[in-house]
C-alpha cells in the first residue's frame, strides 16, 4: 500500500516461539521457567486493588528499583525498569543507533537484534562465533555505536567469561550491552563491571529465573548517566502497576528464587546427560535450555514428529542451527516425556 517506511515494508518481523492453545502439551520451546512464581508475588497480585488500577503507575517504578538495587549491590539510580528485556533492547536501539550509527554482535544469537536494527534503519555487523562459541576478537574493532553480547548466549547456552567482557568494554568506543536474560542460571554475571565502565549496560529479565514471563518485566543496570539517557527514550509509563508490584515481591524473595534456579540447574544437567546417551551432541549450557545437535539426523523432521506428539521445542531454520534443537529445561515429568518421545522417534 505504500504507507510504511521502506525498511518496515520489507521487514519480516520477529517470530516468537509457537504458543500452543491446548493445555495438555509439553511446552519446552520458549524458555519459560517450569516452576511457579514466588508465593509472595502471587499474594501481592491477589491484593491488587481498584485504586492501583485506576491511577497511572509510578513512571520509573521506584519500589522495584530499590529492591533490585539491593539485590545487585548498586544504587537505585543505576536501575531502569522495562517492559521485559525486549523493551530495553528497543530503547537501546532508539537511543544509540541510526543510519550513521551501526550495531555489532556475534552470531548466531537472539534473532530479535536484526529486527530492531532494521526498524531503526541502522547498519549491522554480524561476526560469526567459532564452533565453540568463543567471543570473536574482531568484535572489539568494529567501531560501532552499540555492541551487543548475549551472555549466556541464545540459542547456544554458552557463556563468555566476565574478564573477556571487561576487556571488550575497555576496548570499545561505543556502548556495550550485555544481554543477561538467562544469567540467573549461570555462575557469574557482569553486575560488578558497571562500577568500572561508563559504557556498559546490563540487561536483566524477570521472565526466566523468577517465572514472570506473563507479566513482562525486565530492567537495566548501568551507571546513572546512562540510565538517565535511556529514561529519555522509554515510554512515559513503560511498566504497569501490577507488574511493578509482582516483580518487586519476586525479586525480594531471594530464597525462593535460588531454590527454583537450583532445581532448573539439576534438570539441565540430567537432561543434557540423557540427550547425549541418545546420541545428541549437547554443549554445556549456562542457561535454562540446551542446544542439542542431531548429527546425521534431520532436526526439522524430529521437531515435526515431536509436534505430532504435542511436544514443542524450538527449531531454527537458520545457518549454523539447522541441525540442532533448542530445548527448554522442563519439570522432571516434562523432560521424561520428551526423552521417551525422542527415543521412539530415533528408533523409527
Amino acid at each position: 500500500m505504500g504507507y510504511f517506511r521502506e525498511n518496515v515494508e520489507k521487514a519480516e518481523g520477529y517470530e516468537p516461539g509457537f504458543q500452543p492453545k491446548q493445555a495438555d502439551v509439553v511446552k519446552l520451546n520458549t524458555n519459560e521457567n517450569p516452576y511457579p512464581p514466588s508465593p509472595k508475588a502471587m499474594r501481592i497480585l491477589a491484593e491488587i486493588g481498584p485504586e492501583q488500577l485506576r491511577r497511572y503507575p509510578d513512571p520509573i517504578g521506584d519500589a522495584f528499583r530499590r529492591a533490585a538495587a539491593k539485590v545487585n549491590g548498586v544504587q537505585p539510580d543505576c536501575i531502569m525498569c522495562c517492559n521485559g528485556g525486549d523493551d530495553l533492547l528497543a530503547i537501546a536501539f532508539k537511543a544509540f543507533c541510526d543510519e550513521s550509527r551501526p550495531v555489532a554482535y556475534p552470531v548466531p544469537t537472539y534473532s530479535l537484534y536484526p529486527v530492531l536494527a532494521n526498524l531503526q534503519n541502522c547498519s549491522v555487523i554480524e561476526i560469526p562465533f567459532d564452533d565453540e562459541f568463543n567471543l570473536p576478537a574482531r568484535l572489539a574493532g568494529t567501531d560501532v555505536a552499540l555492541t551487543i553480547v548475549c551472555n549466556p548466549n541464545a540459542p547456544s547456552g554458552t557463556f563468555v567469561s566476565i574478564s573477556e567482557l571487561a576487556s571488550l568494554a575497555d576496548e570499545l568506543t561505543g556502548v556495550l550491552l550485555v544481554d543477561e536474560a538467562y544469567v540467573d542460571f549461570a555462575e557469574d554475571n557482569c553486575t560488578a563491571l558497571v562500577n568500572d565502565f561508563n559504557n556498559l549496560i546490563v540487561l536483566r529479565s524477570m521472565s526466566k529465573g523468577y517465572s514472570l514471563a506473563g507479566i513482562r518485566f525486565g530492567y537495566a543496570i548501568a551507571q546513572p548517566d546512562l540510565i538517565a539517557g535511556l529514561m529519555k527514550v522509554k515510554d512515559s509509563y513503560n511498566v504497569d502497576a501490577v507488574a511493578i508490584a509482582a516483580a518487586t515481591a519476586a525479586i525480594e524473595d531471594q530464597q525462593y528464587f535460588r531454590a527454583n534456579v537450583e532445581k532448573v540447574k539439576v534438570g539441565r544437567r540430567e537432561l543434557g546427560e540423557q540427550l547425549r546417551q541418545l546420541g545428541f551432541e549437547v554443549a554445556d549450557s549456562a542457561a535454562n535450555f540446551v542446544l542439542a545437535g542431531c548429527g546425521n539426523c534431520k532436526a526439522g523432521e524430529i521437531y515435526d514428529k515431536l509436534v505430532q506428539r504435542n511436544i514443542f521445542v524450538r527449531y531454527f531454520d537458520l545457518p549454523g542451527l539447522r541441525d540442532k534443537l533448542r530445548i527448554t529445561v522442563g519439570t522432571e515429568e516434562q523432560n521424561r516425556k520428551l526423552l521417551s518421545a525422542l527415543k521412539a522417534i530415533l528408533s523409527e
